[in-house]
């Protein structure tokens, strides 16, 4: 497998490299994409595509492809809404949903979206707020200075705003984005032809996939008049086509030492591994006691099943003697660059050692870290969520915004109302289920004897004391979450809530144990790595693009198929391919299409292209990213990555590794000719 590393970027940019990077849009290779592929990437096509990207809140991506607010995004993207949105009695998730009327069109609960309007760097002002402090006070500093920063932001402009944090601490830039909280539901399709060949063929191909959902947005009302969105392509791309994707991948580690990948090998990735199987197993346990729980579970053990499989691949990554080889080398030029300049090596010699010092720390605590929600009070269910929420709120409020843990920052407040206040449905059985779960694997982390164990069960089994804690709390209700949160630290402390209590109770355990994460392992971290990207712009310049922040990125490349083992797989699937494998797999529950799929048999193209494989370097986060060519037109919608793109977090290969997304022209025909979705079809098409 050939594997292109961060340093050896550069030398291969120019020379026919694989396309790798996820590039900020202040930083687009521009030359490397015009020298590969003859496309002139210009500053407006940047602006457009930037301006009609979303980030959406459930954790995908998106894209504004009307003129009238209409949003594209996938249909695992919007799941949990579908799921806020289902009863017992109509189940979006599994029937889908189609509004013939604008005023058809339904509100959807807690959800909105960003558009990213600007960039500024801010590095500056973060090294001069932690100049010639130790890392512990420089990390509780830096922290202080980015939410002053965000408030500032926002008290300036009314922008949502990010500090975003690059090259793990070499690079520090504000993010603006204009947020729409007003988002209804267009369109969604069944889950069946969505989520075609279900856990079996996700991240396979050939797929066959309707892994799209459209929203809108509203404003005062009324439909977004948007400034900038994209043209729909009925033509969709080529064999070879050159595209871009635009979205917003989740977290990458590649420009980690090998010492913290080590760490991810031999503890992170091999604990949620685990954590995942048990969690599987448990859900489907729950789900199998009766259709209404299945209906209950469906989505989060979706969620569940697809992580594994991500966390499985992760792993054979970072087993493979490859990958390691090629960081190690990447590590060894770098360091010997570095100790080869007397100036350098004072400066920045000692980064990699102090990266494996903070390996060693977190290893000291991450089961208790871990068991208290990785810092942040969170047991499991919605209840106990919503119950961490306002004890910490209370808490926070009291003191100066940039003296609060960084999410209860004044920028960052909407966003956590919009959470505490979901009208979205709890179930008090799956509450119960969830949070037995959670106190039982405390308990079996840390041993029963520990004191936080001790304080969480208070004397009882983890079954008795979830019923307890659920059967009588109050936060089911949104009024009573209201009056705790509007009520302030008095409220709180006047609470009898059971589940109130028992957080103010542990709280103090998890802020002991997120502090001593943030001065012995984050500080620590963000300081060396600080140093490693300063070597790397020293020795490469600016040529090397940051890990994925969840912020958005432009990837480029080329639809592309591949060859496994004896097969040669071709970049496009179509229509006629869903039906046969249908046929094929008659009677497996994931083979068996929906009645609408069904009535239009003998009507449908078989030709229509559906899916299709592009070497885009994507990952997650990246779901509902559109795909669009030089023009700026869709032509497909990401949805998925190939099994051999999980290694996809450490490092990049296009030998067989490949982006999965459904073509615009299988998302119109389907619109047209299965579900009959005129006016969605106009609107796509600019009538």
């Amino acid at each position: 497998m050939t594997l292109l590393t961060s340093l050896s970027l550069l030398s291969f940019a120019l020379t026919g490299a694989p396309d790798e990077g996820m590039w900020t849009f202040d930083n687009p290779p521009v030359g490397a994409i015009e020298a590969r592929y003859g496309v002139k990437v210009t500053p407006e096509w940047l602006e457009h595509v930037q301006k009609s990207a979303v980030r959406v809140s459930t954790g995908g991506s998106g894209s504004i492809v009307s003129a009238d607010g209409l949003v594209m995004t996938n249909h695992h993207v919007a799941s949990d809404i579908l799921e806020k949105l289902s009863t017992s009695e109509r189940n979006l998730l599994s029937d889908g949903f189609w509004a013939k009327t604008l005023s058809d069109e339904v509100s959807c609960p807690d959800l909105h979206v960003d558009v990213l309007w600007s960039i500024n760097d801010v590095t500056g002002r973060i090294e001069e707020a932690t100049k010639g402090l130790d890392p512990a006070e420089a990390g509780a500093a830096r922290l202080s200075a980015m939410t002053a920063i965000e408030d500032e932001a926002k008290e300036a402009t009314g922008l949502h705003a990010e500090l975003v944090t690059l090259y793990q601490g070499g690079r520090f830039h504000l993010y603006l984005y204009k947020r729409f909280e007003d988002v209804r539901l267009v369109f969604a399709p069944e889950k069946q032809i969505a989520f075609f060949g279900g856990d079996n063929d996700n991240f396979e191909y050939p797929r066959y996939c309707l892994d799209a959902t459209f929203l809108r947005i509203y404003e005062d009302d009324k439909p977004l008049a948007a400034e900038h969105f994209l043209q729909w392509s009925a033509d969709g791309a080529a064999d070879g086509e050159c595209t871009f994707v635009v979205g917003h991948p989740g977290r990458t580690q590649r420009l980690n030492t090998v010492a913290h990948l080590e760490y991810f090998r031999d503890h992170q990735v091999p604990s949620s591994m685990a954590s995942l199987m048990r969690a599987e197993v448990l859900m489907n346990i729950f789900s199998q006691e009766s259709a209404e729980n299945a209906r209950i579970a469906e989505n989060q053990l979706f969620g569940i099943q697809n992580s594994r499989k991500v966390y499985v691949g992760r792993m054979s990554g970072l087993l493979d003697p490859a990958v390691f080889a090629a960081k190690r080398a990447e590590e060894a030029r770098l360091r010997a660059a570095v100790n080869a300049n007397p100036e350098w090596k004072a400066k920045w010699g000692t980064a990699w050692d102090e990266i494996a010092q903070a390996q060693d720390a977190i290893i000291s605590f991450r089961d208790r870290y871990n068991a208290m929600g990785g810092g942040g009070l969170g047991l499991g269910p919605q209840t106990a969520g919503f119950a961490g929420l306002i004890v910490r709120l209370a808490d926070e409020l009291q003191k100066p915004s940039q003296d609060r843990l960084r999410e209860y920052g004044d920028a960052a407040l909407p966003g956590l109302y919009q959470q505490l206040y979901s009208p979205a449905p709890i179930y008090p059985d799956f509450e119960i289920f969830q949070l037995e779960w959670a106190l039982a694997n405390m308990a079996e982390q840390l041993g029963g004897d520990d004191e936080l164990v001790v304080t969480a069960l208070a004397g009882k089994s983890p079954r008795a004391r979830a019923e307890e804690l659920i059967l009588g709390t109050k936060l089911m209700d949104i009024a009573e979450r209201k009056r705790l949160a509007e009520g302030g630290i008095e409220a709180v402390n006047a609470s009898d809530d059971p589940l109130i209590a028992l957080m103010r109770a542990l709280d103090p355990h998890s802020r002991a144990l997120r502090k001593r994460y943030e001065d012995e392992v984050q500080a620590l971290e963000r300081a060396a790595y600080g140093k490693i990207a300063a070597a790397r712009f020293a020795v490469l310049g600016d040529t090397v693009y940051p890990d994925a922040t969840f912020t958005l990125r432009l990837s480029y490349g080329k639809v592309a198929g591949y060859q496994d083992g004896e097969s040669k797989i071709a970049p496009f699937t179509n229509f006629g391919g869903v039906y046969s494998k249908a046929r094929e797999r008659a009677g497996e529950e994931w083979y068996t299409l929906p009645k609408s799929w069904l009535q239009a048999a003998t009507t449908i193209d078989p030709s229509t292209e559906f899916n299709l494989v592009t070497d885009h370097d994507i990952i997650g986060g990246n779901s509902g990213s559109p795909m669009v060519n030089a023009k700026g037109e869709v032509v497909g919608l990401i949805f998925d990555g190939n099994i051999h793109s999980l290694i996809g977090n450490y490092a990049y290969s296009d030998v067989k590794a490949r982006s999965v997304s459904v073509d615009s022209r299988g998302i119109l025909g389907a619109l047209r000719d299965v579900y009959g979705a005129t006016r969605l079809v106009n609107e796509l098409s600019g009538k």
